[in-house]
C-alpha cells in the first residue's frame, strides 16, 4: 500500500486531508509486517495509527488498552460509517459484548477488539485468543507495560504468551510518552521482535517552561501558594504525597481558590466525582498525587505546576503534557528544592530483595500459580512485592506466564534468582541515574526545550524564546566539541554500551545500557580514550 493509498484511506474513514508527522512511518512500518513502537506525544493521532493499519490489513484487530471506554468512543466513527466496520468488547462478565467479540474474533470479519489488560487473567479468555488469528495486536498506553512508568500494570505481563497463543502477530505498541529505557523494556516484556522504533511530535511550543528554585520549604510554599492564587484558568497542581494533596487544597479553598485533593487514598466514588467536578468546569484546581491525569480529556488546562520534582523526567513530561492541549499558551512550573530529592533517591535506591525472589521463584517452582492472589497467598508477602520481583523474574527470562506461572526451562530456583538479581542491580543503577536527570533538567542553564526534546531522542536548536532561560537571556555553554553525534552508540571501559544524548559546554551526556544516565568530562572521555565508537 503507498503512501496515497494510506492518505485515502484515512481521508475516507477518519475525514483526513493529511497524515501527522509520525502516523505514516508507523502505518508503513506495520503494514510491512513489523513489529513497531510509536512514541508520539498526546494529540498526535496515535489512535488513528492502529485504526488505519487495522482498516488496511483487514480481519481482526485486537486493541489491549486500559482506557477501553476511551477507545470505544474513538472508534465510534468507524462503526457508523457507511461501510462501517464492527467493534467490539471483550469482558468475561459482560455476556452479551463478549458473544459479540467471539464471533468476531473466530469468525476473522473486518472489525475490532477492545480489551483491558485485566482480561488477560482469565483462562478462557487466553484460550479464545490462542484460537483465533487477529491481523494485529495494538497495545496502547504500552508504558504501562514498564516499571519505569508511573502506573505499571502487571497484568501487561501476560501479553508475551497471549501474543504467541495467538500466532505472532505484528505488534503495535503506543505511548505519548517514553525515554530509552522505557522503550527498550516495553520491546523487552512483549518480545518484540526488532521493532520499528518511530518517535515524535514530543515538542510542544505552546508551553512555556520555567523553574522556580528554593533553598527551603516554607518560602516555596508560599510561593506555590501565591502563585496558584493569582494564576488564571483551570490548572492541576501535582504534589508527592496525600497529606500535602489536602492540605494544599483547604489552604487554596480558605484563600478563595475552588481546589480538590485527588489521590489513591480516597475512594473510587470520591476520585471520580473530583474528575468529573474538574471536567465540567465547577473546580478550578486539582491538588494530585501521580494518580491523577490517565484518560483525563480536558483541552483547556492553562497550568501545571509541580510542587516537588517528580521521579523522572518521563513522569514530568506526562504530566506537563496535560496542559494546553487545544494549542493556546499554558504555563509549566516546576518548585524546585535539592532537598526534595531526597525521597525519590531512596526510592530509587530501594526494590527486590534476593529474600523475594527466592520466595517467589520458589512459590512458582512448587506451585505454578494462576495469577497474582494466589502466588500472593503463596509466598505471604504484599502484592506490591510480588509484583515487582515476578517483574524481575520476567524480565531475566527465567518465568513464564501463561494460564499459569512457571520456571523456564532448564532453569531452577537458584538460577532464576541469580538472573533476576543481576537484573536488579542494573535496574537500581538506571533509576538512580534518572533521579539525577531531574536534578539536572532543573538546574540547567540553557533551552529547556532542547534539554528535554534532546532526552527523549528528538533533535531541537534552541533558544525556544519560550523557557524562562531564554526569555532571561541565559545560554547555555556551547559545547567545546561534539566527538559523537547525538543519538550514536559509544563504548565506554567501565560502564559499557550507551547512548549519546546530549552536550553541555565541557560534559555530554550518555544514556549506557546498564547503568543508565552520566555526565561525562568529553575532553577527558577521549583524551584517555575510555569512550569509543561501539
Amino acid at each position: 500500500m503507498t503512501v496515497r493509498d494510506i492518505v485515502a484511506l484515512a481521508r475516507e474513514w477518519l475525514g483526513y486531508e493529511s497524515l501527522r508527522p509520525g502516523q505514516e512511518d508507523a502505518v508503513r512500518a506495520v503494514l510491512d509486517g513489523r513489529d513497531t513502537l510509536a512514541v508520539l506525544a498526546t494529540g498526535t493521532g496515535k489512535t488513528a495509527i492502529y485504526q488505519l493499519a487495522g482498516l488496511a490489513l483487514g480481519g481482526v484487530t485486537v486493541v489491549v488498552s486500559p482506557l477501553v471506554a476511551l477507545q470505544r468512543d474513538q472508534l465510534r466513527a468507524l462503526a457508523k460509517h457507511p461501510a462501517g466496520v464492527e467493534v467490539a468488547e471483550l469482558n468475561a462478565t459482560d455476556r452479551a459484548g463478549g458473544h459479540a467479540a467471539r464471533e468476531l474474533l473466530m469468525d476473522g470479519r473486518p472489525g475490532f477488539v477492545l480489551m483491558s489488560p485485566e482480561q488477560l487473567t482469565h483462562a478462557d479468555i487466553l484460550e479464545l485468543l490462542a484460537k483465533s488469528r487477529p491481523r494485529l495486536l495494538a497495545v496502547d498506553e504500552a508504558h504501562l507495560v514498564s516499571e519505569w512508568g508511573e502506573d505499571f500494570r502487571p497484568d501487561y505481563l501476560r501479553l508475551a504468551a497471549a501474543i504467541k497463543a495467538m500466532g505472532r502477530p505484528p505488534v503495535l505498541a503506543l505511548t505519548a510518552t517514553a525515554a530509552p529505557p522505557v522503550r527498550k523494556q516495553i520491546a523487552h516484556r512483549l518480545e518484540m521482535d526488532d521493532p520499528a522504533v518511530v518517535v515524535g511530535g514530543f515538542d510542544r511550543p505552546n508551553l512555556n517552561l520555567a523553574v522556580f528554585a528554593f533553598a527551603d520549604d516554607d518560602t516555596k510554599n508560599r510561593r506555590l501558594l501565591s502563585h496558584v492564587r493569582s494564576s488564571r484558568g483551570p490548572g492541576i497542581v501535582y504534589v508527592a504525597t496525600h497529606r500535602h494533596a489536602e492540605e494544599l487544597a483547604s489552604d487554596l479553598n480558605t484563600a478563595g481558590v475552588s481546589a480538590h485533593p485527588y489521590h489513591a487514598g480516597l475512594s473510587a466514588k470520591q476520585r471520580r466525582e473530583v474528575q468529573d467536578t474538574f471536567l465540567a468546569g465547577d473546580c478550578r484546581v486539582v491538588v494530585a498525587t501521580i494518580a491523577f491525569g490517565m484518560g483525563i480529556d480536558k483541552p483547556d488546562i492553562r497550568w501545571v505546576s509541580h510542587a516537588e520534582a517528580p521521579a523522572s523526567i518521563d513522569a514530568y513530561y506526562q504530566e506537563i503534557g496535560r496542559a494546553g492541549r487545544d494549542g493556546e499558551p499554558a504555563d509549566i512550573e516546576l518548585f524546585f528544592r535539592h532537598a526534595d530529592l531526597g525521597l525519590n533517591r531512596f526510592f530509587a535506591s530501594g526494590g527486590v530483595t534476593d529474600e523475594d525472589l527466592v520466595a517467589v521463584a520458589t512459590a512458582i517452582h512448587e506451585h505454578r500459580p494462576a495469577n497474582i492472589a494466589e502466588l500472593t497467598a503463596a509466598t505471604q508477602l504484599s502484592a506490591a512485592r510480588v509484583e515487582r520481583a515476578l517483574g524481575r523474574l520476567t524480565d531475566a527470562r527465567v518465568v513464564a506466564i501463561g494460564h499459569q506461572f512457571h520456571l523456564a526451562r532448564g532453569v531452577d530456583v537458584d538460577k532464576a534468582v541469580a538472573a533476576a538479581s543481576a537484573v536488579e542491580h542494573d535496574r537500581r543503577e538506571v533509576a538512580r541515574s534518572r533521579v539525577e536527570m531531574m536534578s539536572t533538567y532543573a538546574e540547567y542553564g540553557g533551552c529547556r526545550r532542547e534539554w528535554l526534546l534532546s532526552y527523549f531522542g528528538e533533535h531541537y536548536e534552541g533558544p525556544c524564546g519560550n523557557c524562562d532561560n531564554d526569555l532571561a537571556g541565559r545560554t547555555a555553554a556551547p559545547p567545546e566539541e561534539e566527538p559523537f553525534p547525538i543519538g550514536s552508540r559509544v563504548k565506554h571501559r567501565t560502564f559499557g554500551a550507551g547512548l549519546v544524548e546530549h552536550y553541555d559546554g565541557t560534559t555530554m551526556t550518555v544514556l549506557f545500557d546498564r547503568v543508565g544516565y552520566k555526565e561525562l568530562r568529553t575532553a577527558f572521555m577521549i583524551h584517555n580514550q575510555l569512550l569509543v565508537a561501539e
